[in-house]
């Protein structure tokens, strides 16, 4: 055992020794900025209350399959300290969640297509461990405000406009010698219920059933980004 540490004390001095540092400097920049371009999934969470309509149909929703979206964004960057960090980034994410609707007693199915194209505030920290050669891990944490701009209201059922997530996530920066890469995965949860209940303008009424079989609805992302600084 002694020999066999002996022989692995060199490969350990070799795998942490310095190299040349790529953009040695960046960090020490009070803000600057970046751009992302990424690939999310959308989910939704659905409450179903067992509502029984008049015609003894009973109608539970969910999510019949995933479709991944794409996001894009800016960012800009405020250095607080060594390992902090407060990062603004406007995004723009295109996406859609495929909803299917069951009958309980018939098996009949409805289905409903939700295209979402949200404008997104993200204001998130950034904790970033010392850097060490050209990588740097970190974890960010923080909340986005959005905004959907595709909301279609003569369907089965009605999201509001307005949503707020509150995004995790992790990455690594990588110090490349014209830029520094970033990877991120963020998954992010909304705390509020964006089902609208009022359908008073809906023209088609066999809808509304939809709406009272549901007492709520939440939103989830999981964001896969790529940030270039």
């Amino acid at each position: 055992m002694t020999y066999i540490l002996l022989l692995l004390l060199p490969l350990c001095a070799v795998a942490q020794e310095r190299k040349v540092q790529n953009k040695p400097y960046i960090d020490y920049r009070r803000l600057h900025y970046g751009f992302f371009v990424g690939v999310h999934a959308q989910d939704m969470e659905f409450i179903n209350n067992g509502y029984v309509t008049e015609e003894g149909e009973a109608w539970f929703a969910d999510i019949a399959n995933y479709n991944p979206g794409f996001s894009v964004g800016v960012l800009a960057d405020l250095r607080l300290n060594t390992y902090l960090s407060l990062r603004a980034i406007p995004t723009m994410h295109f996406g859609q969640n495929s909803v299917i609707f069951r009958e309980q007693n018939s098996g009949e199915i409805s289905k409903q297509s939700v295209k979402t194209t949200y404008i997104a505030l993200p204001i998130h920290l950034k904790v970033a461990a010392e850097r060490f050669n050209n990588y740097r891990p970190y974890v960010t944490a923080g909340v986005s405000p959005m905004f959907n701009l595709t909301v279609k209201k003569q369907q089965q059922l009605l999201l509001r406009k307005f949503d707020f997530m509150i995004e995790v996530g992790f990455g690594c920066d990588f110090y490349l010698p014209y830029f520094k890469l970033i990877p991120e995965l963020k998954f992010a949860f909304s705390p509020l219920d964006v089902l609208r209940k009022d359908r008073s303008d809906l023209l088609d009424a066999n809808y509304l059933k939809f709406t009272q079989s549901v007492d709520r609805v939440a939103s989830k992302m999981i964001i896969l980004s790529l940030y270039f600084e």
